[in-house]
Protein backbone atom coordinates (compact mmCIF):
# COMPACT_ATOMS: atom_id res chain seq x y z
CA UNK A 1 0.00 0.00 0.00
CA UNK A 2 1.51 3.34 -1.10
CA UNK A 3 1.64 6.33 1.23
CA UNK A 4 1.81 10.03 0.43
CA UNK A 5 3.75 12.79 2.15
CA UNK A 6 3.62 16.57 2.24
CA UNK A 7 6.32 18.52 0.45
CA UNK A 8 8.74 20.32 2.71
CA UNK A 9 9.82 23.94 2.38
CA UNK A 10 13.13 24.45 0.61
CA UNK A 11 13.48 28.23 0.90
CA UNK A 12 11.44 31.35 1.63
CA UNK A 13 12.33 34.53 -0.24
CA UNK A 14 10.85 37.92 0.62
CA UNK A 15 10.12 39.82 -2.60
CA UNK A 16 11.52 43.33 -2.15
CA UNK A 17 10.23 46.13 -4.35
CA UNK A 18 12.64 47.46 -7.00
CA UNK A 19 12.46 49.60 -10.18
CA UNK A 20 12.12 47.87 -13.55
CA UNK A 21 11.29 48.79 -17.14
CA UNK A 22 10.64 52.51 -17.54
CA UNK A 23 9.16 53.85 -14.31
CA UNK A 24 7.51 50.58 -13.25
CA UNK A 25 8.22 48.66 -10.04
CA UNK A 26 8.41 44.93 -9.39
CA UNK A 27 8.74 42.56 -6.47
CA UNK A 28 11.05 39.88 -7.94
CA UNK A 29 11.55 36.54 -6.22
CA UNK A 30 12.95 34.40 -9.05
CA UNK A 31 15.82 35.81 -11.09
CA UNK A 32 17.69 37.41 -8.19
CA UNK A 33 20.81 36.61 -6.20
CA UNK A 34 20.12 33.55 -4.06
CA UNK A 35 17.15 32.56 -6.22
CA UNK A 36 18.49 32.69 -9.76
CA UNK A 37 16.40 29.90 -11.32
CA UNK A 38 13.87 27.35 -10.12
CA UNK A 39 13.65 24.78 -12.92
CA UNK A 40 11.85 25.44 -15.27
CA UNK A 41 11.22 28.99 -14.01
CA UNK A 42 13.59 31.82 -14.92
CA UNK A 43 11.93 34.88 -13.40
CA UNK A 44 8.86 35.81 -11.36
CA UNK A 45 7.69 39.41 -10.91
CA UNK A 46 4.81 41.01 -9.00
CA UNK A 47 4.65 44.26 -10.98
CA UNK A 48 2.99 47.66 -10.64
CA UNK A 49 2.82 50.09 -13.53
CA UNK A 50 0.88 53.31 -14.23
CA UNK A 51 0.54 56.08 -16.82
CA UNK A 52 3.36 55.95 -19.36
CA UNK A 53 5.51 53.89 -17.01
CA UNK A 54 5.76 50.33 -18.26
CA UNK A 55 7.74 47.99 -20.43
CA UNK A 56 8.42 49.50 -23.89
CA UNK A 57 9.60 47.39 -26.81
CA UNK A 58 12.14 44.70 -25.86
CA UNK A 59 13.14 41.27 -27.19
CA UNK A 60 12.71 37.69 -25.92
CA UNK A 61 14.10 34.40 -27.20
CA UNK A 62 14.08 30.77 -26.06
CA UNK A 63 11.38 31.10 -23.37
CA UNK A 64 7.70 31.57 -22.60
CA UNK A 65 6.07 34.28 -20.48
CA UNK A 66 2.85 33.99 -18.48
CA UNK A 67 1.16 37.24 -17.46
CA UNK A 68 -1.79 37.53 -15.05
CA UNK A 69 -3.47 40.91 -14.55
CA UNK A 70 -4.71 41.35 -10.98
CA UNK A 71 -5.93 44.94 -11.18
CA UNK A 72 -6.38 47.42 -14.00
CA UNK A 73 -5.46 46.58 -17.59
CA UNK A 74 -2.34 46.09 -19.69
CA UNK A 75 -1.95 46.63 -23.43
CA UNK A 76 0.43 44.49 -25.44
CA UNK A 77 1.76 44.38 -28.99
CA UNK A 78 4.57 42.66 -30.88
CA UNK A 79 6.36 42.77 -34.18
CA UNK A 80 4.25 39.93 -35.66
CA UNK A 81 1.18 42.20 -35.60
CA UNK A 82 -0.42 40.72 -32.48
CA UNK A 83 -1.95 43.29 -30.15
CA UNK A 84 -4.68 43.63 -27.56
CA UNK A 85 -5.58 44.36 -23.95
CA UNK A 86 -5.62 42.16 -20.87
CA UNK A 87 -8.12 43.25 -18.21
CA UNK A 88 -8.31 42.22 -14.54
CA UNK A 89 -8.43 38.44 -14.24
CA UNK A 90 -7.09 37.81 -17.77
CA UNK A 91 -3.93 35.90 -18.62
CA UNK A 92 -1.64 35.69 -21.59
CA UNK A 93 0.74 32.86 -22.41
CA UNK A 94 3.39 34.07 -24.87
CA UNK A 95 5.90 31.78 -26.55
CA UNK A 96 8.91 33.80 -27.68
CA UNK A 97 10.54 30.79 -29.32
CA UNK A 98 13.02 31.79 -31.99
CA UNK A 99 12.48 35.46 -31.30
CA UNK A 100 9.94 38.20 -30.62
CA UNK A 101 10.01 41.91 -29.82
CA UNK A 102 7.04 43.22 -27.88
CA UNK A 103 5.79 46.03 -25.69
CA UNK A 104 3.63 45.89 -22.53
CA UNK A 105 2.15 49.14 -21.26
CA UNK A 106 -0.52 49.93 -18.65
CA UNK A 107 -3.94 51.23 -19.64
CA UNK A 108 -4.49 54.45 -17.62
CA UNK A 109 -7.05 54.02 -14.84
CA UNK A 110 -9.46 56.91 -14.22
CA UNK A 111 -8.51 57.07 -10.54
CA UNK A 112 -4.80 57.13 -11.35
CA UNK A 113 -4.18 53.78 -9.65
CA UNK A 114 -1.58 51.43 -11.16
CA UNK A 115 -2.07 48.26 -13.13
CA UNK A 116 -0.90 45.33 -11.00
CA UNK A 117 -0.08 41.82 -12.13
CA UNK A 118 2.24 38.85 -12.12
CA UNK A 119 4.67 37.79 -14.83
CA UNK A 120 6.46 34.46 -14.95
CA UNK A 121 9.25 33.47 -17.34
CA UNK A 122 9.38 29.77 -18.17
CA UNK A 123 12.21 27.96 -19.93
CA UNK A 124 11.40 26.15 -23.18
CA UNK A 125 12.58 22.61 -23.91
CA UNK A 126 15.67 22.77 -26.12
CA UNK A 127 13.76 21.19 -29.02
CA UNK A 128 11.25 24.09 -28.97
CA UNK A 129 13.58 27.05 -28.51
CA UNK A 130 13.30 27.87 -32.20
CA UNK A 131 9.51 27.46 -32.29
CA UNK A 132 7.40 30.08 -34.03
CA UNK A 133 6.19 32.81 -31.63
CA UNK A 134 2.57 32.42 -30.49
CA UNK A 135 0.02 33.82 -28.02
CA UNK A 136 -2.78 32.17 -26.08
CA UNK A 137 -5.08 34.53 -24.19
CA UNK A 138 -7.22 33.24 -21.33
CA UNK A 139 -10.08 35.53 -20.33
CA UNK A 140 -11.21 35.70 -16.72
CA UNK A 141 -14.54 34.03 -17.45
CA UNK A 142 -12.87 31.06 -19.12
CA UNK A 143 -11.15 30.03 -15.87
CA UNK A 144 -13.06 27.42 -13.81
CA UNK A 145 -13.35 28.05 -10.08
CA UNK A 146 -13.43 25.73 -7.08
CA UNK A 147 -15.75 26.87 -4.27
CA UNK A 148 -15.48 24.85 -1.05
CA UNK A 149 -16.16 25.19 2.69
CA UNK A 150 -19.25 27.41 2.28
CA UNK A 151 -17.29 29.86 0.15
CA UNK A 152 -14.36 30.22 2.53
CA UNK A 153 -12.06 28.57 -0.03
CA UNK A 154 -11.99 29.69 -3.66
CA UNK A 155 -9.48 28.50 -6.26
CA UNK A 156 -9.17 29.71 -9.84
CA UNK A 157 -7.85 26.69 -11.76
CA UNK A 158 -5.86 28.50 -14.44
CA UNK A 159 -3.93 25.39 -15.42
CA UNK A 160 -4.02 21.97 -13.74
CA UNK A 161 -6.56 20.23 -11.49
CA UNK A 162 -7.82 21.03 -8.00
CA UNK A 163 -10.67 19.47 -6.00
CA UNK A 164 -11.82 17.64 -9.13
CA UNK A 165 -11.97 20.81 -11.25
CA UNK A 166 -9.71 20.89 -14.32
CA UNK A 167 -8.47 23.76 -16.46
CA UNK A 168 -10.00 24.10 -19.89
CA UNK A 169 -7.10 24.95 -22.19
CA UNK A 170 -3.62 23.72 -23.08
CA UNK A 171 -1.68 26.94 -22.69
CA UNK A 172 2.08 26.38 -22.45
CA UNK A 173 4.61 24.19 -24.25
CA UNK A 174 6.37 23.54 -20.94
CA UNK A 175 3.66 21.94 -18.73
CA UNK A 176 2.67 24.38 -15.98
CA UNK A 177 0.10 24.14 -13.16
CA UNK A 178 -1.21 27.51 -11.97
CA UNK A 179 -3.72 28.08 -9.14
CA UNK A 180 -5.03 31.34 -7.66
CA UNK A 181 -6.24 30.85 -4.07
CA UNK A 182 -8.45 33.04 -1.85
CA UNK A 183 -8.99 31.86 1.72
CA UNK A 184 -11.13 33.42 4.43
CA UNK A 185 -10.35 32.95 8.13
CA UNK A 186 -10.54 29.28 9.10
CA UNK A 187 -10.32 27.95 5.55
CA UNK A 188 -8.03 24.99 4.82
CA UNK A 189 -6.72 23.42 1.62
CA UNK A 190 -4.89 20.38 0.32
CA UNK A 191 -3.39 20.44 -3.18
CA UNK A 192 -2.00 17.37 -4.92
CA UNK A 193 1.32 18.01 -6.70
CA UNK A 194 2.86 15.96 -9.55
CA UNK A 195 6.20 14.43 -8.57
CA UNK A 196 8.15 15.74 -11.58
CA UNK A 197 7.01 19.36 -11.11
CA UNK A 198 8.77 22.05 -9.07
CA UNK A 199 6.28 24.24 -7.14
CA UNK A 200 6.38 27.60 -5.41
CA UNK A 201 3.74 29.56 -3.49
CA UNK A 202 3.67 33.37 -3.54
CA UNK A 203 1.55 35.32 -1.03
CA UNK A 204 -0.20 38.32 -2.59
CA UNK A 205 -1.90 39.50 0.60
CA UNK A 206 -2.40 38.40 4.20
CA UNK A 207 -0.08 37.29 7.00
CA UNK A 208 -1.97 34.34 8.48
CA UNK A 209 -1.26 31.44 6.12
CA UNK A 210 0.27 28.36 7.76
CA UNK A 211 1.61 25.60 5.48
CA UNK A 212 1.79 21.94 6.48
CA UNK A 213 0.77 22.86 10.01
CA UNK A 214 4.12 24.42 10.96
CA UNK A 215 5.32 27.13 8.54
CA UNK A 216 3.73 30.57 8.78
CA UNK A 217 4.24 32.76 5.72
CA UNK A 218 3.56 36.44 5.14
CA UNK A 219 2.62 38.89 2.43
CA UNK A 220 5.16 39.00 -0.44
CA UNK A 221 6.87 35.78 0.71
CA UNK A 222 7.70 33.29 -2.03
CA UNK A 223 7.85 29.76 -0.64
CA UNK A 224 9.89 27.30 -2.71
CA UNK A 225 9.01 23.65 -2.11
CA UNK A 226 11.24 20.60 -2.26
CA UNK A 227 10.18 17.87 -4.67
CA UNK A 228 9.98 15.33 -1.83
CA UNK A 229 6.24 14.86 -1.48
CA UNK A 230 2.88 14.52 -3.19
CA UNK A 231 0.86 17.43 -1.77
CA UNK A 232 0.83 20.61 0.30
CA UNK A 233 -1.70 21.71 2.92
CA UNK A 234 -2.51 25.09 4.38
CA UNK A 235 -4.81 27.02 6.70
CA UNK A 236 -5.75 30.65 7.19
CA UNK A 237 -5.31 30.86 10.97
CA UNK A 238 -6.63 34.43 11.25
CA UNK A 239 -9.05 35.08 14.11
CA UNK A 240 -10.53 38.08 12.30
CA UNK A 241 -14.30 38.41 12.01
CA UNK A 242 -13.92 40.70 8.98
CA UNK A 243 -15.50 38.77 6.10
CA UNK A 244 -13.52 40.78 3.53
CA UNK A 245 -10.13 39.89 5.04
CA UNK A 246 -8.55 37.04 3.11
CA UNK A 247 -5.26 35.37 2.38
CA UNK A 248 -4.57 35.45 -1.36
CA UNK A 249 -1.77 33.55 -3.06
CA UNK A 250 -0.75 31.75 -6.21
CA UNK A 251 0.57 28.21 -6.26
CA UNK A 252 2.56 27.53 -9.43
CA UNK A 253 4.43 24.46 -10.65
CA UNK A 254 6.33 23.51 -13.77
CA UNK A 255 7.63 20.24 -15.16
CA UNK A 256 11.36 20.04 -14.56
CA UNK A 257 13.54 20.19 -17.69
CA UNK A 258 16.72 18.12 -18.00
CA UNK A 259 18.87 20.76 -19.65
CA UNK A 260 21.35 23.51 -18.88
CA UNK A 261 20.16 27.11 -18.54
CA UNK A 262 22.32 29.85 -20.03
CA UNK A 263 20.57 33.20 -19.76
CA UNK A 264 21.41 36.79 -20.49
CA UNK A 265 18.44 39.03 -19.76
CA UNK A 266 15.54 38.01 -22.03
CA UNK A 267 17.66 35.62 -24.14
CA UNK A 268 17.71 32.00 -22.97
CA UNK A 269 19.71 29.11 -24.40
CA UNK A 270 21.41 25.91 -23.28
CA UNK A 271 24.88 27.10 -24.39
CA UNK A 272 26.99 30.25 -24.28
CA UNK A 273 27.22 30.08 -28.08
CA UNK A 274 23.44 30.16 -28.28
CA UNK A 275 23.34 33.43 -26.35
CA UNK A 276 26.04 34.99 -28.52
CA UNK A 277 24.10 33.96 -31.64
CA UNK A 278 20.90 35.48 -30.21
CA UNK A 279 22.60 38.86 -29.80
CA UNK A 280 23.99 38.76 -33.33
CA UNK A 281 20.64 37.70 -34.80
CA UNK A 282 18.80 40.47 -32.93
CA UNK A 283 21.32 43.16 -33.87
CA UNK A 284 21.30 42.11 -37.53
CA UNK A 285 17.52 41.43 -37.63
CA UNK A 286 17.78 37.85 -38.85
CA UNK A 287 16.90 34.25 -37.90
CA UNK A 288 13.58 35.17 -36.30
CA UNK A 289 14.14 38.90 -35.74
CA UNK A 290 13.58 40.04 -39.36
CA UNK A 291 10.53 42.16 -38.43
CA UNK A 292 12.73 44.47 -36.33
CA UNK A 293 13.58 46.24 -39.60
CA UNK A 294 10.05 47.42 -40.35
CA UNK A 295 8.05 47.29 -37.11
CA UNK A 296 7.09 50.52 -35.39
CA UNK A 297 5.66 50.36 -31.87
CA UNK A 298 2.17 51.73 -31.23
CA UNK A 299 1.94 51.76 -27.44
CA UNK A 300 5.45 52.26 -26.03
CA UNK A 301 4.88 55.97 -25.39
CA UNK A 302 1.55 55.38 -23.66
CA UNK A 303 -1.93 53.98 -24.33
CA UNK A 304 -4.73 56.33 -25.50
CA UNK A 305 -8.51 55.91 -25.65
CA UNK A 306 -8.28 55.95 -29.44
CA UNK A 307 -5.91 52.97 -29.34
CA UNK A 308 -8.21 51.09 -26.95
CA UNK A 309 -11.29 51.57 -29.12
CA UNK A 310 -9.36 51.04 -32.35
CA UNK A 311 -6.37 48.79 -33.06
CA UNK A 312 -6.15 47.31 -29.55
CA UNK A 313 -9.76 46.07 -29.75
CA UNK A 314 -10.30 46.78 -26.06
CA UNK A 315 -13.88 48.07 -26.09
CA UNK A 316 -15.51 47.08 -22.79
CA UNK A 317 -19.00 46.64 -24.28
CA UNK A 318 -17.65 44.16 -26.81
CA UNK A 319 -15.77 42.41 -24.00
CA UNK A 320 -19.00 42.04 -22.05
CA UNK A 321 -20.73 40.64 -25.12
CA UNK A 322 -17.95 38.08 -25.53
CA UNK A 323 -18.25 37.11 -21.86
CA UNK A 324 -22.01 36.60 -22.06
CA UNK A 325 -21.71 34.64 -25.30
CA UNK A 326 -19.14 32.32 -23.74
CA UNK A 327 -21.20 31.78 -20.60
CA UNK A 328 -24.34 31.11 -22.63
CA UNK A 329 -22.44 28.51 -24.64
CA UNK A 330 -21.15 26.90 -21.45
CA UNK A 331 -24.59 27.16 -19.80
CA UNK A 332 -23.06 28.56 -16.63
CA UNK A 333 -24.00 31.39 -14.30
CA UNK A 334 -22.19 34.66 -15.08
CA UNK A 335 -19.50 35.49 -12.58
CA UNK A 336 -17.63 38.65 -11.77
CA UNK A 337 -14.58 39.26 -13.97
CA UNK A 338 -12.16 40.49 -11.35
CA UNK A 339 -10.04 38.09 -9.33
Amino acid sequence: MSSTTARTVKQIVNAVQRPEGVGATVRRSIGIMGSRNFNPFLMFDHFSSAGTNGFPEHPHKGQETITLILKGAMAHEDFTGSKGILYGGDLQFMTAGKGVVHSEMPVPNEDGSPTVGLQLWVDLPESLKDAKPRYRDLRSWEIPEVVEQDGKLRIKVISGKSYGVESVKDLAYTPVHYYYYRMKAGATFKQELPKDFNFFLYVLSGNDLVLNGDTKVKEFNNVFLNSDGDFITGENVSKSTNEDEEVEFVLIGGQQLDQKVVQYGPFVSTTKEGIEKAFVDYNYARNGFENVKTWRTLISNGVTKEMIEGPLNGNLEKREQARLAYLAKQKTTPEKDEL
